[in-house]
C-alpha cells in the first residue's frame, strides 16, 4: 500500500487479501536436527554393503554396455571424439589382413608339433604374412590420413590417429571394443 498523509486516510481499515504466515508453524531447531540426523553406520551393515556392491555392479555393467555400443559418455579417453569415431568406422568398413593374426598364431602353435620341415615352411609363410600386414597397415594409414584431412581439415587432424587405426585393424573383428558400428563396405561419410 502507498503511504499517504492525512487524518481521513488513517481511519480506513486495511483490507489485505493475502493470508498471514506460511500456513504452518516453523519447526524448532531440535526438530530440524532430528529430521536430518541419520546413523553413521546402518542397522544391518552386511545388507548395506551387499546393496552397495549390487549398485556398483549395475553401474559398471551399464558403463560396459555403453562403451561396447560406442556411447560417447562411456568411452575411455583414447576412444572419444569425432575423429576417433571416424577412424573406427573407416577401419571397421574395410577388411584388414591384421584381423587374421590371432587365427594365424593358433596355426603356428599347432604346427610346432609337426615335423621340423613342415614347421619351417609355416614359419616362412608367417613371415610373409607379417610383411603383408605391415604393407596393409601402411596403406590403411595413408588412406585414412587423406580422408581425415579432407573431412576435418589438414591442420585439424589429431596426433596418433593412424596408430590408433592400425592397432584396431590388427584386432580380430569380434573382439574389438567398442564394437564395430558399421558393416564391411559401409564407409563413413
Amino acid at each position: 500500500m502507498a503511504k499517504t498523509t492525512g487524518a481521513a486516510d488513517s481511519a480506513l481499515p486495511e483490507t489485505d487479501e493475502t493470508p498471514a504466515g506460511k500456513g504452518r508453524a516453523t519447526p524448532s531447531r531440535k526438530e530440524q536436527e532430528a529430521a536430518r540426523r541419520r546413523p553413521l553406520v546402518p542397522a544391518d551393515r552386511k545388507e548395506a554393503a551387499k546393496a552397495d556392491r549390487a549398485k556398483a555392479a549395475e553401474q559398471r555393467e551399464k558403463a560396459r554396455i555403453g562403451m561396447l555400443n560406442g556411447d560417447e559418455r562411456y568411452l575411455p579417453a583414447r576412444d572419444k571424439g569425432p575423429q576417433r569415431k571416424y577412424a573406427r568406422d573407416y577401419v571397421d568398413a574395410r577388411f584388414s589382413a591384421g584381423e587374421l593374426l590371432i587365427p594365424l598364431v593358433v596355426i603356428v602353435i599347432v604346427t610346432s608339433f609337426l615335423p621340423q620341415s613342415i614347421a619351417e615352411i609355416v614359419i616362412l609363410a608367417v613371415w610373409a604374412f607379417f610383411v603383408l600386414v605391415v604393407i596393409d597397415s601402411l596403406v590403411l594409414s595413408f588412406l585414412l590420413l587423406r580422408r581425415l584431412r579432407a573431412k576435418f581439415g589438414a591442420d585439424k587432424v589429431e596426433r596418433g590417429l593412424r596408430w590408433y587405426a592400425i592397432t584396431r585393424a590388427a584386432q580380430f573383428r569380434p573382439l574389438r571394443a567398442p564394437k564395430p558400428q558399421v558393416k564391411l563396405g559401409q564407409w563413413p561419410s
